[in-house]
């Protein structure tokens, strides 16, 4: 056992707002059995970024929100999704390469925003990714289930898990979070191979999808680009977006106010490429690979996101495509049903890297709370021979297979947009403060235009989280609530900065 080293602090503050030095941060890595091993490359956390964006969103949300909210001009609404994610993307490199520990936001924000802050921001981080991994793995059994229909074999009915209101457990959902938690546990060089070769069959499938299907493309689909504007009902009470509910504003779709309806619905798509800044701890030259795969991933995706969005509403006109299959069901009404067979085989290979580096984003959040005391330091143990925090992976990933398991694909999603929204807010407004509070600390990477482009982010997210519906909200209040008791009773008091401010001087 390692001797426990006092925590430095800033003196100048304390409570509720105490925070942890970024030097200390650094420093804590150093702990031989609470050091997670560098193995990762710029390429490596490239390949973790596009493989935890591209996902559902981009083989069933731009047929969707294309045949529901902007027509052809999706592509647009990707575009503007993009800038937003871009904005956050650039608070994100300069944090991760100035402050290269595990934990992402949580991590950020101790060193800028306080303990409770940092505390919150951690507690919403681990509901995000864990009923994100959940959904997913939820959705990638049903892909898997539908293909083993097609050649004949179907499960019993009590383990394809809860539909209509039924009982049910969903076994394959279970087993693959299983699955990838044991590869997690195993090491991340091997995680980063199984990623780089499921991301490796889902980028050529969308390759094929954007090559093959430009050969199908009618420019007729394409009028008009910009449907004529139309007006909806909005929801009721609660299910009504709270922007609704607070100013009485009535969300259109089709025309230019419905392009930016679809960014506000499109920008989930994109939620993941935060993930990267998770892994800042195991990279081998974070100040340099770490804005490289952030930024990197993000222009990838938005790149292929745009292009199958105009290939797609290209090959069908936008008010007759599917909205459960549109790419597969796109070329089945061309004729060619190989290629559709083809994409819903990408679909379920891809949920798998998202599963796993979600899975992977939530341990090391829950790992570095661990380490500094928030949580039960148990868990901020690393493997001996592995390297990695294999009792935070193994506890998370039972606790989301049984979640998933049991939970429909439709219950709680929106809470894992607002969670991430939440974060983006946090981290825009911390690169500010750092600016202001250690303006000598080194920066690899420096976010532009500051304080405009973070600004410009936390507006940009509000606005964003003002369009879910306010039962959402009222969900997301209630399990902040639960994480503030937890702190004020066991972290408050456990943290080792709140120790150390106890012990003493801080030790330089």
């Amino acid at each position: 056992m390692s001797a426990e080293r006092p925590v430095r602090s800033d003196r100048g503050r304390s409570g509720m707002f105490r925070t942890k030095t970024v030097e200390q941060s650094i420093q804590d890595t150093e702990e031989p059995e609470h050091s997670l091993r560098r193995d990762l490359s710029a390429l490596d956390l490239t390949v973790f970024g596009v493989g935890v964006v591209i996902g559902t969103g981009i083989f069933v949300l731009t047929g969707k929100v294309a045949k529901e909210n902007a027509g052809p001009a999706v592509a647009l609404a990707f575009v503007l999704a993009g800038i937003v994610c871009g904005l956050a993307a650039l608070c994100y490199a300069e944090f991760a390469s100035t402050v290269p520990v595990a934990g992402s936001a949580y991590t950020f924000s101790y060193a800028t925003l306080g303990e409770l802050p940092a505390w919150i921001i951690g507690w919403d981080l681990i509901l995000e990714l864990a009923l994100g991994c959940a959904v997913v793995a939820v959705g990638w059994s049903g892909y898997i289930q539908s293909l083993l229909a097609n050649a004949g074999w179907h499960l019993p009915g009590p383990l394809t898990g809860a539909h209509g209101g039924s009982f049910g457990f969903d076994l394959l959902a279970a087993v693959l979070v299983l699955v990838l938690t044991a590869i997690l546990v195993a090491g991340m060089k091997l995680s980063s191979r199984v990623t780089a070769i499921v991301v490796g069959v889902k980028v050529t499938v969308v390759l094929i999808v954007i090559i093959v299907g430009a050969f199908f493309i009618n420019g007729s689909n394409y009028e008009p680009f910009i449907p004529p504007s139309k007006g909806t009902a909005g929801g009721n009470g609660l299910a009504a977006p709270l922007v609704q509910l607070m100013f009485g504003f009535t969300p259109s779709n089709f025309g230019v106010m419905g392009i930016f309806s679809a960014a506000a619905v499109v920008f989930f798509a994109f939620i993941g490429f935060d993930i990267v800044a998770t892994a800042a701890e195991e990279t081998r030259n974070p100040q340099r690979d770490l804005p490289r795969g952030i930024l990197g991933s993000l222009i990838i995706c938005t790149v292929l996101y745009v292009a199958v969005s105009i290939v797609v509403t290209g090959m069908q006109k936008y008010d007759k495509l599917s909205t459960k299959a549109p790419l597969a069901d796109a070329f089945k009404d061309a004729g060619h049903p190989f290629w559709a067979g083809l994409i819903s085989f990408g679909a379920a290979v891809g949920l798998t890297s998202v599963c796993m580096i979600l899975l992977l984003g939530q341990s090391r959040v829950f790992f570095a709370m661990s380490r500094d005391g928030l949580l039960p330091r148990f868990f901020s143990t690393v493997h001996p021979r592995f390297g990695t925090p294999y009792r935070s992976t193994i506890l998370l990933g039972v606790v989301v297979a049984v979640v998933a398991g049991f939970t429909s694909i439709d219950v709680l999603a929106e809470l894992v947009n607002i969670g991430t929204l939440f974060a983006f807010v946090v981290v825009a407004a911390g690169v500010v403060v750092l600016r202001r509070s250690r303006p000598d600390l080194p920066r690899a990477f420096r976010t532009p235009f500051v304080p405009y482009v973070p600004v410009l982010s936390v507006l940009a997210s509000l606005w964003l989280m003002l369009n879910l519906p306010a039962e959402t909200w009222v969900r997301f209040a209630v399990w902040m609530l639960i994480g503030v008791v937890v702190y004020f009773v066991y972290g408050r008091r456990m943290s080792r900065v709140s120790q150390s401010q106890r012990s003493g001087p801080p030790t330089v």
